[in-house]
């Protein structure tokens, strides 16, 4: 027998479960009906972005993301350009500091550091000024004789230029003449060269306040540069730290490496250059010495401009056998130095593939001419330096051959 009050009859139970079923929307004006689609209970209607291919949408995403590395890039450039003395000087301290540190570091266990600091800067000096005076006196020396073998030079290329097969005669006359062109060419442009002469004044000081400015921080940075470092780590959030530290000792050691090491190979250029003049009887050869001294900091053009001015000089004072052995002397030199002397003093640390040493040197000067030409070549080692050590490195490619396509599987037969 069962209880009437507690079982719920079929009425009721069929109230119940319409009640919690929700009701179907009504249709009216306003609402939009979903069409049926055979074999679904629900059309799936596609996503706006399904309707791009993947490679455009792949292409658009690399193409925004290199504009804004793009727009980084020159906003950097545009900065630079607005404190361009502040730049220059604070390269000019780095390379200062690279320099003489180890002097300083060697000093420093007979004697304070602060005072090993100031003799070194006193010795870099009187060696860069004791420099430039036998430079100068040399040219001194030899100005007047230069001047009468670069007369007589000048006279044998004209004459061996005629008796070439392209017949190119240039007389006494002509060369008179150019003269007259060129003194009345100056006597009606004295305003524009005198305007330029006071920019040059200008450029001058801007020189002396650069390197004043360099001296300035090299004492800072010789003295106290691991405690400036340290300050600036700990200004960091904490988890930026060991990447800043990291990155940061790697582009020191690396921009240091290389600056020590370009002046080791520019001194020993300049030694052999010097040595192999002054055998060859080439007049003017400490200057021409210290030039290429000089070119060997602009790779891949310093060293053929000297080779250039040194042939001229060969050529005005020797003749033209004498000028044409001192370009292959030079040649040599500049092929000693490529193969010997960078791998052994610089090392694999700031070795750079030469394509890569031209574009960055070519850049360099298309945006600050020769100092953009001197200061791009560290400047892609240290960024490289530091993007090797902090990048993820993926296994190496094995082989180049393109992977072979897998067959089809054979389709099973009714």
């Amino acid at each position: 027998m069962t209880d009437d009050a507690t079982t719920p009859s079929t009425a009721e139970r069929q109230t119940s479960t319409s009640e919690r079923r929700p009701s179907p929307p009504r249709r009216g004006a306003g609402q939009v009906t979903t069409p049926r689609i055979a074999g679904s209970r629900r059309a799936a209607l596609p996503e706006p972005h399904e309707s791009t291919p993947s490679w455009l949408r792949t292409l658009a995403g690399w193409s925004w993301r290199a504009l804004v590395i793009l727009v980084a890039v020159a906003l950097v450039f545009w900065a630079v350009s607005q404190v361009l003395l502040l730049f220059i000087a604070l390269f000019l301290a780095m390379v200062f500091t690279s320099v003489l540190r180890p002097v300083v570091g060697f000093l420093s266990r007979a004697m304070p550091r602060g005072l090993a600091t100031a003799l070194a800067i006193i010795l870099g000096f009187l060696s860069v000024a004791g420099l430039l005076t036998y430079v100068g006196l040399s040219v001194a020396g030899q100005w007047a004789n230069l001047g009468d073998q670069f007369n007589e030079g000048i006279s044998a290329l004209l004459d061996l230029l005629k008796a070439s097969p392209l017949h190119l005669t240039i007389t006494g006359e002509d060369v008179q003449r150019w003269l007259v062109q060129a003194q009345g060419w100056v006597s009606q442009n004295t305003s524009t060269i005198a305007s330029r002469a006071l920019t040059s004044a200008g450029s001058v000081v801007e020189v002396f306040t650069a390197l004043a400015l360099a001296i300035f921080c090299t004492v800072f940075f010789l003295i106290r540069g691991q405690e400036m470092w340290v300050w600036f780590l700990n200004q960091l959030p904490s988890r930026m730290r060991p990447g800043w530290f990291t990155g940061g000792g790697v582009a020191w050691e690396t921009f240091s490496g290389y600056t020590r090491g370009i002046f080791l190979v520019a001194a020993s250029d300049g030694a052999l250059a010097a040595i192999a003049l002054v055998a060859l009887g080439v007049p003017l050869a400490a200057p021409l010495a210290v030039l290429v001294f000089v070119g060997a900091f602009i790779p891949l053009v310093g060293a053929p401009l000297a080779m250039v001015v040194a042939m001229i000089v060969a050529l005005a004072a020797n003749g033209v056998i004498n000028a044409i052995l001192v370009g292959l002397t030079i040649a040599l030199i500049g092929q000693i130095e490529g193969h010997l002397l960078q791998p052994l003093v610089m090392g694999r640390q700031v070795s750079l593939h030469p394509v890569t040493v031209a574009l960055a040197v070519t850049a360099g000067t298309l945006v600050a001419g020769i100092l953009g030409a001197v200061i791009s070549v560290p400047l892609v080692a240290v960024a490289w330096a530091v993007f090797s050590r902090l990048r993820t490195i993926e296994p190496p490619t094995v082989s180049l051959e393109p992977p072979a396509l897998a067959e089809p599987e054979e389709q099973e037969t009714a």
